[in-house]
């Protein structure tokens, strides 16, 4: 692109859609994010309810490849992010320890995202409903009203809601990029919190991995260091929650309670303070594409990232926003 052509528009400000704007920027792009919540972060979301805070979607993040290393070393020195742990206790509460860096946020998994967005064009609290093509690129129109304009488009939302929006106005998505996308498919993940008055009886060093049914994942907030009360997130599992996504909160509230408690041989009820629940729709991943971003059109650039494309989890999240950036400004990365 020449000089004066060099804008983009990036729906989602997940970790894979800052990093792909913070490229960008840097290269001296005009790069504007959209993102329906009140924050960034995405699925990396740490809410506080009272004096307790929760990490209640993504609950740490490891390191494979170099280019990701460089990153968390970026965040270790500015003081978002540390080490939590090498090894979280098993289903009976046994720890298991492999010796191999698990890293969170310092205040939350959040306090990544934050940093990373600092210095950028984001408008949170703006839903994309609608995108158009044109000579000059693209628009995108929000709920409230909002347009954007940009040479390029970067679609950095869950597969289901990009394709959607994609979708939404005049522009034709191609028929193999269409049939690529909606071969990626997720299982969704109910997270309760779960805010008490006394011990939590959550293991050291506050994580246990279940991996399995109907319970996942059960941590301690405060013993991750990240909560100043007592503060339980429990992740249901991949089949119990799409049995289970659309039951009433409380029914929801009441089982994983129960569920949770039956795991760490405690009885939660007369110590719980308030409860919250997260439904996340698009959580695990279980059929990826197997390539880091896909590039839709060159002309004009549309291109979808995430942590559906490559690698998974935080990093694939991470590497596939960067291959976003690498495709518009022409590197082979």
């Amino acid at each position: 692109m020449s000089e004066n052509q060099r804008s983009c528009i990036i729906v989602g400000a997940g970790i894979s859609g800052l990093l792909a704007a913070k490229s960008l920027k840097k290269e001296g792009w005009t790069v504007t994010i959209l993102d329906k919540s009140r924050g960034v972060g995405g699925r990396m979301a740490t809410r506080r309810v009272e004096r307790g805070t929760f990490d209640h979607g993504a609950q740490f993040f490891t390191v494979r490849g170099e280019r990701f290393a460089g990153h968390v070393e970026d965040w270790l020195g500015a003081g978002v992010a540390a080490e939590w742990t090498r090894g979280f206790a098993d289903s009976e509460g046994r720890p298991n320890e492999d010796g191999y860096p698990r890293y969170r946020g310092t205040e939350g998994m959040t306090s990544i995202p934050k940093h990373i967005s600092c210095g950028l064009d984001v408008r949170t609290g703006e839903r994309a409903v609608r995108v158009d093509d044109n000579d000059d690129g693209w628009e995108v129109e929000c709920e409230s009203g909002l347009r954007v304009t940009g040479n390029a488009l970067v679609l950095a939302a869950p597969v289901p809601q990009a394709l959607d929006l994609a979708s939404s106005g005049s522009y034709r998505l191609p028929d193999g990029a269409r049939r690529n996308l909606e071969a990626v498919s997720y299982d969704p993940c109910l997270a309760l919190m779960v805010l008490l008055d006394g011990s939590t009886g959550v293991p050291e060093p506050g994580g246990m991995q279940i991996k399995g049914e109907p319970l996942d994942w059960i941590g301690d907030n405060r013993r991750k260091g990240i909560s100043e009360a007592p503060a339980v997130t429990v992740h249901a599992g991949p089949h119990w929650s799409r049995s289970h996504f659309e039951d009433d909160k409380p029914e929801i509230t009441e089982t994983m309670i129960s569920l949770a408690g039956d795991h760490l041989g405690v009885d939660f009820a007369p110590a719980i303070v308030d409860t919250s629940l997260a439904r996340w729709r698009y959580s695990w991943v279980t059929n990826p594409h197997p390539e880091p971003c896909l590039v839709a059109s060159d002309d004009p650039p549309l291109l979808f990232c995430g942590d559906a494309f490559g690698q998974p989890k935080v990093e694939g999240a991470a590497l596939s926003g960067l291959a976003a950036a690498d495709h518009l400004l022409g590197r082979n990365n």
